[in-house]
């Protein structure tokens, strides 16, 4: 009896172990994301698609959150303009979900991204295929997170069997920025788009969530 009591004490010992080493999001920097990628540079991506025109009902919201909220403080601040750009975007893609707060992990990361984007489901469950990372205003932490978060959601996807690109987006709500993760494990990036150039935002959110639903169908 002692024998075994002995082996479970090391079996949960080890267990613990296992996930006391893995690493949160939030704590990489760009450096440890480029190394835990194995990346030595991100490539531009060079695609163009076109503005997208935005409706009067996201206008008239657009204007009134900006009249009455403060957007500027705090990331959950910038999170309320987030939230609206991409529901204006996400207008005519059935068969996709934004889930917040969800949590990633893989044998080595673990942590909540900001949003998570999947199958239109009542419940989460890979393949995962769009992170978008929240930042009040340091990009550059949020490309790290964004990095691992992306890796995370591959490894996720490998374990149903799905080896599918992922996408990423990083965005304050006045700036945002698209990355591509492709199965070879070459990242791609755009420029830093201004939401003062609304259509071109909201022209690339939906060349975003387009390849999320062709990624989704490609079984």
């Amino acid at each position: 009896m002692a024998t075994l009591k002995q082996k479970r004490s090391t079996d949960q010992k080890t267990s613990t172990d296992g996930v006391s080493k893995r690493k949160n999001f939030s704590g990489f920097n760009l450096k440890e994301a480029f190394k835990q990628l194995k990346l030595r540079e991100i490539q531009p991506w060079e695609e163009q698609p076109a503005p997208a025109v935005a409706s009067d009902f996201f206008r008239e919201r657009l204007a009134r959150l900006q009249r009455h909220f403060d957007l500027e403080t705090c990331e959950e601040s910038k999170k309320l303009l987030i939230d609206a750009v991409c529901e204006e975007a996400l207008e005519g893609f059935d068969n996709i979900k934004v889930w917040k707060g969800a949590n990633l992990e893989s044998p080595t990361t673990s942590g909540v991204a900001d949003y998570l984007i999947a199958e239109r489901k009542g419940y989460l469950e890979a393949p995962f295929l769009c992170i978008i990372e929240a930042k009040k205003d340091d990009f550059e932490q949020g490309l790290a997170q964004c990095l691992v978060e992306m890796q995370a959601c591959q490894w996720e996807n490998q374990q149903v069997d799905r080896t599918i690109e992922t996408l990423g987006i990083v965005s304050n709500g006045n700036a945002w920025a698209f990355y591509r993760l492709t199965i070879a494990g070459e990242v791609y990036k755009t420029e830093l788009y201004a939401l003062t150039d609304l259509g071109m935002v909201l022209g690339w959110l939906k060349h975003v969530f387009q390849r999320c639903e062709t990624n989704l169908a490609a079984g």
